[in-house]
């Protein structure tokens, strides 16, 4: 049984990291409703955003004829992975990261033995991984996890649309956490380039209801609102992140702060039963002393 030293300071040192994990707890509910509030006003103006883009797109022939529609053969892959800047978030990004080691070593393995997978990392952690193990990390952009601004990332957009354009890349996608719950985040892969079919199978049959006019153009409006489509895609993947980091987070420290009380519980009961031991050893050793002095 450890002596009443050694337990009184391992109760001093749990305490200790209790008080820190309890004060990153209330910090990150803090961020996280400034996260949460982030995300969630962005959301009902990109779905209502996809929605005119369905809407328009459903009285148009074709739009295969755009760019950023185009498939083809996916020879040259980019990936981007979305992770945070610091740890004690739990399984937030050892997810993202075996999420993204699944992708490159199943479906696109042939491309990376080729040397044809490049990634953008985003968050300090998945840079660190995949730096380290000679990944092709063409950028990183960490602090956009610190100070997330759509002005920010709108030219890197551009710049990946314009890549897509000239072929440097077959296909982009994005992979991150998004967010549902302070408990509960979803790993997301989603095609960042070529644009998915913007038209669901059945309003291709069926005439929109919205009624628009149209200037300059329909084909000229899907051209300009497919580019913004995907600003806002990029833009809302990474504030899905940063309220699922902050969610996780304070799951995290919440869940340490509790299993912190149950050792210190622990903690107490093993002094209590060694000072009673050595209490009881003590008396013992004083009534032995008189009987002996008896005798």
């Amino acid at each position: 049984m450890p002596n009443l030293k050694e337990v009184r300071e391992r109760i001093v040192s749990v305490k200790s990291t209790q008080q820190i994990t309890s004060a990153m707890k209330m910090v990150s509910a803090s961020k996280l409703r400034r996260a949460q509030n982030a995300i969630l006003k962005l959301r009902p103006y990109a779905a209502m955003f996809k929605e005119i883009l369905i809407n328009v797109s459903s009285n148009l022939d074709s739009i295969d004829d755009n760019t950023y529609s185009r498939e083809r053969n996916p020879e040259k892959i980019l990936l981007i992975v979305i992770s945070s800047n610091r740890g004690m978030c739990g399984g937030f990004n050892s997810n993202i990261i075996k999420s993204a080691n699944l992708l490159l070593t199943n479906q696109y393995a042939s491309q990376l033995s080729k040397g044809n997978v490049s990634l953008i990392t985003i968050g300090r952690k998945v840079t660190d991984y995949y730096k380290k193990r000679n990944y092709q990390v063409i950028e990183s952009y960490n602090d956009w996890i610190d100070a997330p601004s759509f002005d920010k990332l709108a030219p890197v957009a551009e710049k990946l649309m314009k890549e897509f354009s000239k072929g440097t890349y077959d296909r982009i996608e994005i992979i991150y956490n998004q967010f549902k719950n302070a408990v509960n985040q979803i790993l997301v892969n989603e095609q960042f380039l070529p644009v998915v079919s913007l038209v669901p199978e059945n309003a291709i049959k069926k005439k929109s209801k919205t009624d628009y006019i149209y200037e300059p153009g329909k084909q000229e409006i899907i051209k300009e609102l497919i580019p913004k489509s995907l600003k806002i895609q990029f833009y809302k993947a990474i504030l899905d992140s940063i309220a699922s980091e902050q969610g996780a987070r304070m799951t995290a420290m919440h869940q340490a702060t509790e299993n912190a009380n149950e050792i210190i519980k622990g903690l107490n009961l093993a002094y209590n039963k060694a000072r009673q031991a050595a209490i009881t050893k003590e008396i013992l050793e004083i009534v032995s002393g008189a009987e002996a002095l008896k005798q």
